[in-house]
């Protein structure tokens, strides 16, 4: 099993690690893992990888046989031997923004209290597809409500229950078609605000957010979309 290191901290850039195999397809897989392989509507991370005195870019991070993450090159290349000790790097701001967007989509769920068949995340905006019939009408109350979560600079944690408790608590889920992130029979939960500031959302999430509401900067909506009889897609953009 690959260590997930941007679960532990999603801030941190740079790690050494050691590589434990290279897949047929010449992808790394190192034994732990800043990098955040595509999964949940976020992209892989990019980056680079150093050792010995070469450097080489990672394109993106993607998932592997059981628990790996693979490391895919950017470029034909020699790669890191089986066993060689590396240092890898992260493409932060592209990170950085994705943590952004994934945490804006998160208040767009609270904002827009429908359930949620679909998503995408990128560097500047990010989209959900909600199960509802018509397009909201109140575009600038929707847009107002995220900006007042945002301005509310809200703590963004995470905590970890069983299985058990999230079936018992169905609610908690609402993204239609995802199925929950779990580690060793638990789920990890991502919650937005505390007693203190007031609670704005809980629900299961495997991905990487940012520590508190105020760093995600002002939101935008943009085109809202028809994918359907019960399908509406809604985009959310960065101001900057």
């Amino acid at each position: 099993m690959t260590r997930m290191l941007f679960r532990e901290d999603a801030y941190r850039r740079e790690s050494p690690a050691k590589v434990r195999d290279i897949t047929p397809e010449g992808g790394i897989v190192l034994d732990q893992s800043l990098f955040y392989p595509t999964g949940g509507g976020q992209p892989g991370d990019s980056g680079w990888i150093s050792w010995d005195g070469q450097r080489l870019p990672i394109a993106t991070t993607v998932k592997g046989e059981g628990d790996a993450i693979v490391l895919v090159p950017a470029e034909a290349s020699a790669l890191p031997p089986k066993g060689a000790h590396v240092v890898h790097e992260l493409d932060w701001d592209r990170r950085y923004k994705h943590m952004r967007v994934h945490t804006a989509l998160h208040l767009l769920s609270v904002a827009m209290p429908f359930g949620v068949t679909g998503g995408q995340i990128s560097a500047t905006h990010g989209r959900l597809d909600f199960d509802m019939p018509d397009a909201p009408e109140d575009r600038e109350e929707i847009e107002e409500t995220l900006n007042t979560f945002v301005d509310m600079d809200a703590r963004v944690s995470e905590s970890w229950i069983t299985q058990a408790k999230l079936e018992a608590n169905p609610h908690m889920i609402k993204t239609m078609a995802v199925r929950p992130p779990k580690g060793t029979g638990d789920v990890r939960l991502i919650r937005i605000g505390n007693d203190d500031e007031g609670w704005i959302d809980l629900q299961p999430c495997g991905g990487t957010h940012v520590a508190r509401t105020g760093e995600i900067g002002a939101l935008r909506l943009g085109k809202m979309e028809n994918k359907g009889r019960m399908n509406r897609r809604v985009y959310l953009h960065l101001d900057s």
